[in-house]
């Protein structure tokens, strides 16, 4: 299971420069904790940072130009921050279950001249004792990649194997003086063979030349499906399973098609088909895992299935001061969400890092300190459970947090956000171990900028 550390962001909207948690050659600001709370006023940048995470995820998935253009982004040019110059710039410091110390990934992304987005720059590296190993370097899609098919529960050993960016620099000038060299109907048959002979030739025994086909495309989504990358599979792994949530209540009341189906979906319409897959899959459990969610959803008595004749499932809710069932397609919006936290919560493979924006939305205020205390105790209570990243502007919800899992987001004079942890102010700290909770002091601007 991997964790991220801190990440920092350049010129993705309001987002000039912002960095959360530890980073590379920050070693001794604190990392994230294993719950992440963002709070701020309307229009600081709340959004967009829940978004950065969206973007990175569909980038992997679709490529970087479409990512653009999702989600109502509008285009390299929208997303990209007014009046500055420079490429999208996204750096990553998360740690891995058997690997000793953190990787960092970092990735650019600029326009060609076409006025297209690309991938300008990718590089996944680990840094030790003043030394770097890197395990991919790609420029303009050229570049070199460690090859070690070893597990990857032992490959940390392997990572002093990689190679040095002077290495890497070499050999792409190589490939690029190469195709330079070739005549342009040559280009297209210029084997990779050739160029990893250059690799051998200049002493790099276990790095494969890469050349993307695509440079829209991420290179560890092409190369983090071979067997022969397993920590660039790793963390093209660890992405495709973050879960953003855009749950609408709505979404999840229609009846859906039977079929039983793992992870509840980002838009929570597949609610009913998880509920199948739990009551197949941990049978043994599964009633339990409702009597539980039931105890924390104020005035449910019991939540229980239905079967239908045509092989779907139905959740009944009991309210308490009714004998007769409610069923989902019945309930308020706010037991729906409550519900399908839960339920995210309660699956038995979470996914390693999930995002809620605005988790407050169609929730009665004091359900929302249960909720946090709920987050936090799936965030922190086991080995292998999920590392939680919220957006809130609700202070009942802030209450429940310790200082250190609070950043604050402001928006400075210039436009652009800035960021800081609560942790950060001593006297906010003080009041804190005094016994007065954060949301109250948040109300009553101790936290955001006077």
């Amino acid at each position: 299971m991997a964790k991220i550390e801190g990440i920092r962001v350049k010129n993705f909207r309001t987002l000039k420069d912002v960095i959360l948690g530890r980073l590379w050659n920050q070693p001794e600001l604190e990392p994230l904790t294993s719950m992440t709370v963002v709070i701020g006023k309307n229009g600081v940048g709340k959004s967009t940072l829940f978004d950065v995470f969206g973007f990175l995820a569909d980038s992997l998935k679709f490529g970087v130009e479409e990512a653009c253009d999702l989600r109502g982004r509008g285009g390299f040019e929208k997303i990209h921050s007014q009046g500055l110059s420079g490429a999208l710039e996204f750096e990553i410091l998360y740690s891995v279950d058997g690997i000793s110390r953190p990787l960092t990934y970092k990735l650019s992304i600029d326009k060609d001249s076409t006025g297209r987005p690309y991938v300008q720059s990718e590089t996944l590296f680990q840094y030790s004792d003043s030394d770097f190993f890197y395990l991919l370097v790609l420029n303009n899609g050229y570049g070199c990649a460690l090859n070690d098919e070893n597990e990857l529960a032992d490959i940390s050993e392997s990572i002093k194997d990689g190679f040095d960016m002077n290495q890497a620099s070499k050999i792409i000038a190589l490939v690029e003086q190469t195709l330079e060299q070739a005549k342009k109907e040559e280009r297209d048959r210029i084997s990779l063979k050739i160029l990893n002979e250059l690799a051998l030739q200049n002493g790099l025994k276990e790095v494969e030349i890469v050349q993307l086909t695509d440079k829209r495309k991420l290179g560890i989504a092409t190369l983090g499906s071979l067997k022969r990358h397993p920590i660039l599979s790793s963390f093209r792994q660890f992405i495709e399973d973050w879960y953003l949530s855009y749950f609408t209540p709505d979404a999840a009341r229609p009846l859906q098609l039977a079929g039983a189906q793992q992870h509840l979906n980002s838009k929570g319409d597949n609610l009913a088909n998880v509920v199948q897959f739990m009551e197949r899959e941990h049978a043994a459990s599964f009633q339990s895992i409702l009597n539980r969610i039931a105890e924390k959803i104020p005035g449910i008595n019991k939540i229980d299935t239905e079967k239908t004749s045509d092989g779907r499932l139905l959740l009944r809710f009991n309210d308490k001061a009714f004998e007769d069932p409610f069923y989902a397609q019945q309930m308020s919006d706010g037991t729906l969400k409550v519900f399908a936290y839960l339920l995210l919560l309660e699956d038995p493979e979470p996914p390693p890092f999930i995002c809620i924006e605005e988790p407050e939305n169609g929730l009665y205020h004091k359900l929302l300190e249960t909720l946090a205390r709920e987050f936090r105790e799936h965030a922190t209570g086991r080995k292998g459970s999920s590392q939680l990243f919220i957006t809130t502007h609700q202070p009942y919800f802030v209450d429940a947090l310790e200082p250190n899992e609070v950043w604050i987001l402001e928006k400075g004079s210039n436009g652009f956000s800035t960021i800081r942890r609560a942790s950060d102010d001593e006297l906010v700290k003080n009041m804190v171990a005094e016994g007065l909770p954060l949301g109250s002091l948040w109300y009553s601007d101790y936290l955001d900028a006077r």
